[in-house]
């Protein structure tokens, strides 16, 4: 990471493993989903029912959070998100039926929602935008990462010994975190007001914090902008893994074989997304990264019978996501003032979340199983997911022109520096 200080680079590291244990608890439930419907009787058309509990959780968390977290240092609301999703992803390993699972991913959601968003804004606080898009690129690879590494060592634990290994095993590694970034980080409270008084009390009241944030309309088009990528990406995650080993007869002793090849390649690929967005435009990088996202879903769910490899379905699908998030991320980042960033990345989050579990609940309600075990409406799905894509490039190109036009016009009474993270 050339061009970066000591203290960012730090900083850019643990906020990428922070990144890499909460995408990693979020994202190892989808394919160990075949795994645990076996073990507690649960139906593979039930799936997303698990995965829109945790996004709806954390949703609902960020929601409330974006109404105070502006007023804490931001170490210390970081540290106990990430000391709460390590309680409540254990908790999940302990599960005996649907019910019980559902709750420990709400729990888990209510924790790990406000906890991304934190992330972003500690970077945001510290890292100038000219440098901005390549350390986005660098955190949110832990998405990489979490496949490379994470999801394929939690599918080998359940495959090897038991499905609830992987929840106590990433629970502790979420603690162990928590740990280090109260050790390592020092109070980043630079986002404050002065004169506020002792962190955590409000120099303005709520209402009015959101009245003065939604005075741009960039501001609530970003948000509707995150919202429809996340819910046309979330109607078909939840069902992947299920819909590879069992429609299109993929080796569930390959999955974590399959996890690690996308993930690699997506990890390269989110560094160059990163330049790009710094070098061209977000816009210009979701654009291109929306074409073969296009093709991998009328190519692996519409067409019948699928006529590419499993492996290349994926890897351009996790390549074309990532790369838009990276874009999506890096531009909305600009979006609020230094003072209402947590409010306005926690209501992104919330954006996120939200629609990522009404996609979810959306495909658990249009599926079904088959009498041979099959997932059928999955090419209804791909439909709905191609429409919604092609509507993405369109915000985010109505959010930059506004960004612009706003560091432009803040640019003339004041150079943009990055905030004193102390």
């Amino acid at each position: 990471m050339s061009g970066f200080t000591s203290f960012e680079k730090k900083l850019v590291l643990l906020l990428c493993v922070a990144q890499f244990v909460n995408v990693l608890d979020f994202m190892m439930v989808m394919p160990l989903g075949p795994d645990f419907a076996r073990g507690l009787q649960v139906s593979l058309s039930s799936l997303g029912l698990i995965g829109g509990s945790y996004t709806f959780a954390a949703g609902i968390a960020a929601v409330i959070g974006s109404s105070f977290l502006d007023r804490f240092c931001r170490k210390k609301a970081l540290t106990w998100s990430l000391v709460g999703l390590s309680f409540a992803t254990c908790l999940g390993g302990f599960a005996v039926g649907l019910p019980s699972l559902i709750a420990a991913r709400v729990i888990a959601g209510i924790f790990g929602g406000p906890a991304t968003s934190i992330g972003i804004a500690m970077l945001a606080d510290v890292i100038p935008v000219q440098r901005r898009g390549r350390a986005m690129g660098v955190v949110m690879g832990a998405f990489s990462l979490a496949s490379i590494f994470g999801v394929p060592a939690g599918l080998e634990l359940a495959r090897l010994w038991d499905w609830r290994l992987p929840f106590w095993a990433v629970g502790a590694v979420a603690f162990i975190l928590a740990s280090a970034i109260w050790t390592l980080l020092p109070p980043m409270t630079g986002h404050l007001n002065k004169g506020t008084g002792s962190v955590g009390t409000a120099s303005q009241k709520i209402g009015e914090g959101y009245r003065a944030l939604f005075k741009r309309p960039e501001v609530s088009v970003s948000l509707i902008m995150i919202a429809v990528a996340s819910f046309g990406v979330f109607i078909m995650v939840p069902n992947l893994a299920a819909y590879y080993i069992e429609n299109l007869g993929f080796p569930r002793d390959s999955l974590g074989q399959l996890y690690f090849i996308g993930g690699l390649i997506t990890f390269f690929s989110m560094r160059f997304a990163g330049t790009w967005v710094d070098r061209k435009s977000a816009f210009w990088v979701c654009a291109i990264a929306t074409l073969p996202l296009m093709w991998a879903l009328v190519e692996g769910f519409i067409f019948n019978p699928v006529r590419v490899s499993v492996y290349a379905l994926f890897v351009v699908f996790m390549v074309s996501t990532s790369t838009r998030r990276v874009a999506l991320n890096a531009l909305a980042s600009r979006v609020p003032d230094a003072k209402n960033r947590a409010r306005f990345l926690s209501l992104q989050s919330a954006s996120q979340h939200l629609a990522s579990s009404v996609g979810a609940f959306f495909s658990s309600a249009l599926l079904s199983t088959g009498t041979t075990g099959k997932l059928v409406g999955m090419d209804l799905l791909g439909v709905y997911a191609v429409v919604v894509a092609f509507s993405v490039p369109g915000l985010i190109a109505y959010v930059e022109k506004r960004v612009r036009r706003a560091e432009r016009l803040a640019a003339l009474d004041a150079p943009s520096a990055p905030l004193p993270f102390s």
